[in-house]
């Protein structure tokens, strides 16, 4: 018989248990429900108040210095450049036409040469004309150049700001495109037609195309620098006519440097529109003086209790 083995005995289960001592009911003081004030009317001071607005013309929020709506903006930059260029070239163009038409005497000038004798006074007046608006436009040239890349560089970054992105070439890929000869017959037209794209809100997907305007801009920028390497070759041979024909070329580069100003200046107007603030000068303030034949405005009705 095998032995009788006793039971275990079992640990009695302990609970945790967390006293807490509250306040009896009653012994704090009972929280008093705020007693709604009657209504008296519209507040009315002694003084006139000192609080609110002040007493100041109120202005945009660009202008407030200090901030970081200060700072000059590039589509603000845009338009001031932009004031400046326009004037600049429509007096160019209407300096190279001058120019023209002083190449255009002396051609005239050459050709009554071939039968009869000119003045010596006529002749000096010509050349004098000639030389003085070469050189003028020879050297003002420069300014009108010089404004422009500036303004397309400016134009770039003034619409990378608008669409939050960075700009696809870098700067001084524009530059060599622009300012390299050979090489900114072709390439300008991408740069300008990008430019384009971005500033008509275009999607980054979809491949850049040109307008009229710009491939109008593109044959004759692309003909003035044509003209301009002729007119360099030409300078060195020797004879009558080739010194005639230098005189056609020169006023057909004078021509052609006219009409690029021109479109210059047509397609900067274009783009600053679309891309550049409105100067508020320019804006019209408008007030309605009447209104005919407007139905009646919605209105509640006035409920019975209310007090006037």
């Amino acid at each position: 018989m095998p032995p009788v083995r006793p039971t275990p005995m079992r640990q009695p289960v302990r609970h945790r248990v967390r006293w807490v001592a509250s306040p009896p009911p009653g012994a704090l003081p009972q929280r008093r429900e705020p007693v709604a004030e009657r209504y008296s009317g519209p507040p009315s001071y002694p003084v006139p108040p000192r609080w609110g607005f002040p007493n100041l013309v109120w202005r945009r929020p660009t202008a407030v210095p200090g901030t970081a709506s200060g700072e000059v903006t590039a589509g603000e930059r845009l338009r001031v450049i932009t004031r400046s260029l326009l004037p600049v070239l429509w007096t160019f163009a209407a300096l190279a036409v001058v120019a023209a038409s002083a190449e255009i005497w002396r051609y005239v000038l050459l050709v009554q040469s071939r039968d009869s004798a000119l003045s010596t006074s006529v002749v000096s007046v010509s050349d004098s004309f000639v030389i003085t608006a070469g050189l003028l436009t020879t050297i003002l040239s420069l300014l009108p150049s010089g404004l422009t890349v500036w303004w397309l560089l400016v134009a770039r970054h003034a619409v990378a700001d608008r669409c939050g992105e960075v700009p696809p070439r870098r700067q001084w890929h524009v530059l060599a495109f622009v300012l390299v000869p050979v090489v900114n017959l072709i390439m300008v037209l991408p740069v300008v037609a990008e430019l384009e794209h971005a500033v008509l809100r275009r999607t980054r997907e979809t491949r850049p195309k040109p307008s009229r305007l710009v491939l109008i801009w593109w044959g004759v920028w692309a003909l003035n620098w044509v003209l301009l390497g002729l007119v360099i070759v030409w300078r060195f041979r020797d004879g009558v006519q080739a010194l005639a024909d230098g005189v056609v070329l020169v006023a057909l580069t004078d021509l052609a440097a006219a009409g690029l100003a021109v479109v210059t200046a047509l397609l900067v107007k274009r783009m600053s529109g679309l891309l550049a603030p409105v100067a508020e000068k320019r804006l019209r303030l408008l007030r309605v003086l009447k209104v005919d034949g407007a139905p009646d405005p919605d209105r509640r009705e006035r409920p019975a209790s209310s007090v006037r």
